[in-house]
């Protein structure tokens, strides 16, 4: 318990620094060997996208406080949760929570792409016209509010330690920023880490403008469940020099890359004059 206490008091500069440092490399990373060309500045990218993710994190402090790391010590506290119930081993506990809160963030990932009301919220994630370690903390308020809820329930059910829960979210940001950099890895190492992570080229073909690779590589840390469902593809048909970022008819920065026109983008029945036939039923709808 001395280290799950140690974790508690030090989990934010803990995962604080973990995040930072993680932004930076990848930012160095991406100026150095960069897979694509950028569409827009970095400048312009970068500004707006964080200013979004601080946004997310005011809003998501203010609806809940307590935040994930919270709900599983109130958990631990009450004995909630199935490893709380059938009395599973401390560390078997840690990777059985660890695996299973990757698979729900799996489902809902593919939950978001299939209900329209949801995919109106998850189009900012895509609209960004490249794609870069800021993407991946590109998600609107509400999104991120839905996410947090579906994580308090899956860590409620799971009865999840708390060090499994700061370790899951560390990776969850880790990773995050890892696949969606623009970076290039040579290709037997990019080969041989998509048996167990998700790479930046496996993940970049899920932000395709093409219907059936948007709808493909859903998995943000580990790559089993997409390969267990079916939705792994191994390389866009354009290859990845050639593969088109973002989304059809989302091309005017205003709409797309400035903070004002990201946050009522879910809100928008129609881009850059053009009415959006894309990807989801609540898009076919609109035209």
């Amino acid at each position: 318990m001395e280290l799950t206490d140690w974790i508690m008091a030090n989990e934010k500069p803990l995962r604080s620094g973990i995040f930072f440092g993680m932004l930076i490399i990848m930012g160095v990373w991406e100026a150095v060997t960069p897979k694509k060309d950028r569409v827009l500045t970095r400048l312009l990218r970068w500004s707006n996208n964080l200013a979004l993710l601080a946004v997310n994190i005011v809003v998501a402090r203010l609806a809940f406080p307590l935040a994930a790391v919270g709900v599983a010590a109130y958990v631990a506290e009450n004995d909630w949760g199935l490893m709380n119930y059938y009395e599973v081993p401390f560390t078997v506990a840690i990777i059985i929570s660890v695996i299973a809160l990757d698979f729900v963030i799996y489902l809902q990932h593919v939950l978001v792409h299939a209900v329209p009301v949801l995919w109106r919220l998850h189009r900012v994630h895509h609209a960004d016209p490249d794609i870069d370690v800021t993407t991946g903390l590109r998600f609107h308020p509400i999104e991120i509010i839905i996410s947090l809820l579906i994580k308090f329930a899956a860590i409620v059910v799971l009865g999840a330690p708390v060090i499994a829960v700061v370790i899951f979210e560390i990776l969850l940001n880790a990773g995050a920023m890892f696949n969606h950099a623009n970076v290039r890895l040579p290709h037997s190492v990019d080969r041989f880490l998509r048996w167990f992570i998700v790479t930046p080229d496996m993940h970049r073909i899920h932000h395709s403008v093409e219907d059936d690779e948007a709808n493909s590589n859903f998995g943000f840390n580990l790559t089993w469940w997409d390969r267990l469902f079916g939705t792994y593809i191994v390389e866009p048909r354009a290859g990845h020099d050639g593969m088109k970022i973002g989304i059809h008819h989302y091309n005017d920065p205003k709409q797309v890359s400035w903070l004002h026109g990201i946050l009522i983008l879910p809100f928008r029945a129609k881009i850059g004059g053009y009415t959006i036939n894309r990807r989801s039923w609540d898009d076919k709808n609109e035209s």
